[in-house]
């Protein structure tokens, strides 16, 4: 690993840093602006990488810059780092949700390779599941550079069009919430059937987590395993009946793109802020 430096020093950036260091790579080699003094001491104490309080330290020598910062501080960043970046034009990564790649270029400067990424929160503990894709400036490479970076939090899946990271951020970077509110209904639906709130939940849980395993551990379609599970006649059926009876996958149809929707307004106004 080249020089790696971390704009932010969150809980994405903790994330990919400890996996970084579980694969091998010194702490020596990354570096971490962060401008909150507790934090970067944290920072510091668990991993023992460089830490500073101004980005222009951390990116100095940096040969990856990575961008860990919230979308909205994204235009605010820019005036601190545009100089260096175009100095020593590194590989510059971003992980905030919404930004493309032309404000990226419009912030930072042009002809610099970037690679936009969606991960999402299960990255905390290994488990992301992360969308990117590069400008024409990235070299094979530099690919194999951000692809190693995001894999130590998951897995990665690279995207042609850009205009299909809303997609990614929709499905995604947003599907954990999705997740969560299943089983926060599962609960509440066993809990109003008499089930303890504390059983029901973990019972919901478990299920949830042993059928994730299932469909990707074993590499079959979903359709597949749900069949495998449905009985004629049987409980599942009734339950897969109902579903379909209120509307499940217009209601999943609908949320997505609403969600994707909202990706290209946040966009635009980024672009406001700029």
């Amino acid at each position: 690993m080249t020089q790696l430096a971390f704009i932010g020093g969150g809980n994405m950036a903790r994330s990919l840093i400890g996996g970084l260091l579980k694969t091998g790579v010194a702490a020596a080699t990354i570096s971490v602006a962060e401008p909150l003094a507790e934090a970067r001491q944290a920072l510091g104490r668990e991993f023992g990488v460089p830490c500073y309080a101004e980005n222009r330290l951390a990116a100095a020598q940096a040969e990856v810059i990575l961008l860990a910062v919230k979308p909205q501080i994204m235009p605010a960043i820019h005036t601190e780092l545009r100089d260096t970046l175009q100095r020593n034009r590194p590989l510059l990564i971003s992980i905030a949700a919404g930004v493309r790649l032309d404000q990226l270029e419009r912030w930072f400067g042009t002809g610099l390779p970037i690679v936009r990424c969606m991960p999402n929160t299960p990255a905390l503990i290994g488990a992301g599941a992360t969308g990117l894709c590069a400008n024409s400036r990235v070299s094979p490479a530099q690919k194999a550079q951000a692809q190693h970076i995001l894999d130590t939090a998951g897995i990665t899946r690279w995207i042609d069009d850009e205009a299909l990271m809303d997609t990614v951020t929709a499905l995604s970077g947003s599907g954990p919430a999705y997740f969560f509110a299943l089983v926060e209904a599962l609960e509440a639906a066993a809990v109003a059937q008499g089930l303890p709130r504390d059983t029901a939940r973990a019972l919901a849980a478990q299920t949830c987590l042993g059928a994730g395993r299932m469909l990707v551990e074993g590499g079959e379609d979903p359709a597949l395993l749900r069949q495998r599970v449905t009985s004629p006649n049987g409980t599942t059926q009734a339950a897969l009946e109902s579903f379909a009876a209120d509307g499940l996958p217009r209601i999943v149809a609908h949320a997505v793109a609403a969600a994707t929707r909202r990706g290209v307004e946040l966009a635009a106004q980024l672009d406001k802020l700029s």
